[in-house]
């Protein structure tokens, strides 16, 4: 694999133009749409004598499996730890990075940018049968049939509470979006743009003239309905959290009692049997990272190596452990009767649980619901929105 092959053949972002998506847009050839067109390398060559340059979530990166994979291929990993997407994709515009743990809300914005190149799965034997099929062939990375990402792990954006004063499990999120809620002053949301497809799950099911089928395919309409009921939370809200330590310090402390998080987050706090967690009847929103390739990798054949060393059962599930969350390798699962437990923590192979998870994806203009009669909001003007919610 040469690196020139990898370099972007357009300096600038191409209009994103929908040709048809999947009518559910949840699962197979992903979405279609026009991009940019990086070549996609087709054999493998000899290691770099280069350092891999990653941008990654914390814990995605560590040095127990980190330094076994320099003694092996002779590839030194540098990490640089990012907190947020935004702060990723500015990282990899720079082109000083050869790959990143991008989620669903980064993903398209790389690839319509031009920043990953498609990724030739075939040149990673640890992506096979095992790699769990919720995660293959996703609109938020699978473009008109070609993979831009590695699978690594997912998670939902559950329902999280204190039993001690929510005594009884929630079974809707009623309980953090409708002004009369109980705990009003209690609540904790997450403080990001793509929160706006919280409100419109909610939405989907509570207000179904809105005819809104996936979170991330809002009109005009359907933008300020979810607006709207985003500023009448604001009302109740007590907290916005970004920074998972600010969240798990929250729910601790006593100042929120009930609200958005990680599934791993009440696992962290002091007293794990205080703090439940539930997926509510109306689904919710979730995250979905995978390894994506610069298309102006200086180490390329390094970070094909990188994403086949960490797609094996043993490194995928540890870092799975190590973050909280479902690892992308079902095979892991079968490997301890820790890994066990871990993957039945984290509904790892349940298929069932994950149908009512919507992973996180960038807003697009072209409509990813394959509505073609109107035009949807971009993430800019989510971002906008947000703003306007914030106050």
């Amino acid at each position: 694999m040469k690196k020139q092959l990898l370099v972007p053949a357009f300096a600038s972002a191409a209009l994103l133009v929908l040709a048809g998506c999947s009518s559910d847009g949840q699962s197979g050839d992903g979405l279609f749409i026009d991009v940019p067109d990086i070549p996609m390398a087709e054999e493998l060559g000899a290691a770099e004598d280069a350092s891999l340059d990653i941008v990654a979530w914390s814990g995605f990166v560590e040095p127990e499996w980190s330094d076994q994979f320099t003694e092996d291929t002779g590839c030194v990993v540098n990490r640089r730890v990012a907190g947020t997407s935004d702060e990723m994709v500015t990282l990899m515009r720079t082109g000083e990075y050869d790959l990143v743990s991008a989620s669903g809300d980064a993903s398209l914005r790389l690839i319509a940018g031009g920043d990953v190149a498609p990724i030739n799965l075939d040149l990673i034997p640890n992506f096979g049968d095992d790699i769990v099929e919720g995660m293959k062939g996703q609109i938020y990375d699978t473009i008109n049939g070609q993979s831009y990402g590695v699978p690594i792990g997912r998670g939902a954006n559950i329902l999280q509470y204190n039993s001690e004063v929510v005594t009884e499990t929630p079974e809707s999120w009623d309980v953090v979006w409708e002004a009369d809620s109980p705990y009003a002053g209690q609540i904790i949301a997450y403080d990001a743009p793509i929160y706006i497809a919280d409100a419109a799950v909610y939405l989907m099911t509570h207000e179904p003239d809105l005819g809104i089928t996936n979170p991330y395919a809002l009109d005009e309409t359907q933008l300020a309905a979810a607006v709207e009921l985003l500023q009448q939370q604001n009302e109740i809200v007590a907290e916005y959290w970004a920074d998972p330590v600010a969240q798990i310090t929250s729910f601790v402390g006593g100042t929120t009692v009930v609200g958005t998080s990680w599934e791993v987050l009440r696992k962290f706090t002091e007293d794990t049997e205080k703090f439940g967690g539930t997926l509510p009847v109306e689904g919710s929103t979730g995250w979905s990272d995978a390894w994506m390739l610069s298309s102006e990798a200086d180490a390329p054949n390094c970070a094909y190596l990188w994403m086949d060393y960490t797609s094996s059962p043993e490194v995928n599930g540890a870092i799975a452990m190590n973050f909280g969350m479902a690892p992308a390798n079902a095979a892991f699962c079968e490997t301890s009767d820790e890994a066990a437990q871990h993957c039945e923590d984290f509904n790892a192979t349940d298929e069932e649980y994950f149908s009512n998870v919507w992973f996180w994806t960038t807003p697009i203009e072209q409509c990813v619901d394959g509505r073609t009669d109107v035009t949807c909001t971009n993430f800019q003007q989510w971002t906008e929105a947000w703003l306007t919610v914030k106050g």
